[in-house]
């Protein structure tokens, strides 16, 4: 019979961490972060940008942030 392992998770509120609670937590600057996320370089987030925006909007969902950059803080 095969062994099982449980593995512990945070419990996820589909909050949207901030960049610059990221870059604190990755020791990134969070231009890097951003520009990360607009390139699709890096997938704990998703970058927005509306037609004829100047600005994107960014989402960063907890649970993303955790699976990928192993970084949670309860809110």
């Amino acid at each position: 019979m095969q062994e099982k392992h449980y593995v512990e998770t945070p419990k996820f509120t589909g909050r949207n961490v901030p960049i610059d609670e990221i870059a604190k937590a990755t020791g990134k600057s969070a231009t890097f972060l951003r520009e990360a996320l607009k390139l699709g370089i890096m997938h704990f987030g998703f970058a927005f940008k509306k037609d004829g925006a100047k600005n994107y909007t960014f989402y960063c969902p907890d649970k993303q942030v955790w699976e990928e950059l192993g970084y949670f803080k309860e809110e």
